[in-house]
């Protein structure tokens, strides 16, 4: 047998690292987040979009053929992993359109949605054209819990519903929670609820301000105690945060850079409006794709975003745990307007992981 005629198999996630450890420096957008909109049909407490936005449809949001235009220019320029998000996607009357698209352009697909409005139809389109992964929150593990954060009575019911009809068809599905003071103590519950239906399950205990300036959501922060303490219970997590933290914590004193992720170097979002940012964090300034391309967005606009140096005065200049720490430049201006400002929460929070997870595992 012809020796080129065997393709050897890897593993994906070998696949994956390699694929980003051979682009990095190339400047290749190569993982894309695409907010379709931002209209919802829940109301919850946290999110980070304000309320009078998810209710209805914003002025100027794409069409299904600006949409398309725009998938067409993201895999002409590289991307290969990208992941369909709201508000809520399923809330697009056209979104299997949107999907479907997508998926004949050969994106790998992610799909972030509150499952509620998961039909038998989408169950059955999904099973044909099976994205990469479904990515389900779950509010609380009761009915009382999830609607208190939702707002929406009836919709813990139509969530479980949709988790259902997914597994039913045989769907790649994980759950996971954003973990705040309204449903941290149902933490364990839903860890079993994701155990008894065979699904992984993760958490998220860092809360972001409103895109609107608004610090209404991270006024449901847990303290940084209370989220280590959750860490240190949950047997994946702590075992995986030894290593990661013990591989950032070389400290590179003449890298200046504000931007240390791969945020417009090789990963960008776009909103339901058609504007290119670098993250989904950092909306401001943003790149407006109808009236420009998705090429000079990613080209031009961003690098002079994300290659930015921080000045004299940044606080976290010269910190030992800065290249460990969990500080973002996107947060702290969506937070405080400034770039450059400390957020302290995150400060102590990245501390006390560092002395729970590193310091006494040396000892």
């Amino acid at each position: 047998m012809d020796d080129c005629s065997v393709i050897p198999e890897i593993k994906y996630s070998d696949f994956s690292q390699q694929l980003h450890n051979r682009v990095g420096s190339q400047h290749i957008p190569i993982v894309g987040t695409f907010e379709l909109t931002m209209r919802c049909n829940l109301h919850c407490q946290h999110c980070y979009i304000p309320p009078d936005w998810r209710s209805k449809q914003q002025e100027g949001e794409l069409n299904l053929q600006e949409i398309k235009s725009i998938l067409d220019q993201v895999t002409d320029a590289g991307c290969f992993w990208l992941l369909l998000t709201g508000g809520e996607p399923l809330s697009r009357p056209d979104f299997l359109d949107i999907y479907s698209y997508a998926k004949h352009k050969g994106l790998i697909l992610t799909l972030f949605t509150n499952g509620t409005l998961i039909t038998p139809r989408v169950a059955d389109y999904l099973e044909e054209w099976r994205p990469f992964n479904i990515e389900i929150t779950l509010y609380g593990a009761t009915e009382e819990t999830y609607e208190n954060v939702t707002g929406i009575p009836g919709s813990y019911k139509h969530c479980r519903r949709g988790i259902e009809l997914l597994l039913e068809h045989n769907l790649p599905l994980v759950l996971k929670t954003m973990v705040m003071k309204p449903n941290y103590h149902e933490l364990e519950q839903m860890k079993a609820i994701a155990d008894s239906l065979g699904v992984q399950f993760r958490f998220d205990p860092v809360l972001h301000a409103a895109i609107d300036k608004s610090t209404r959501p991270i006024s449901l922060r847990l303290t940084p105690e209370e989220v280590v303490k959750l860490e240190k219970a949950d047997p994946v997590r702590a075992s995986k945060w030894p290593k990661s933290l013990r591989e950032k914590m070389t400290y590179r004193e003449k890298d200046r850079s504000l931007y240390l992720c791969g945020a417009g170097k090789t990963s960008f979002h776009i909103d339901g409006k058609g504007r290119l940012s670098a993250c989904i964090s950092n909306r401001k300034p943003a790149y407006d794709l109808k009236k420009g391309s998705f090429k000079d967005g990613w080209e031009i606009y961003l690098p002079k975003i994300t290659s930015v140096e921080y000045s004299d005065g940044f606080k976290c200049g010269g910190c030992p745990i800065r290249f460990t720490c969990a500080q973002c430049p996107a947060l702290a201006e969506t937070e405080f307007q400034n770039e450059e400002e400390r957020i302290d929460y995150i400060c102590e929070l990245s501390k006390l992981r560092i002395k729970e997870f590193v310091q006494k595992n040396d000892v």
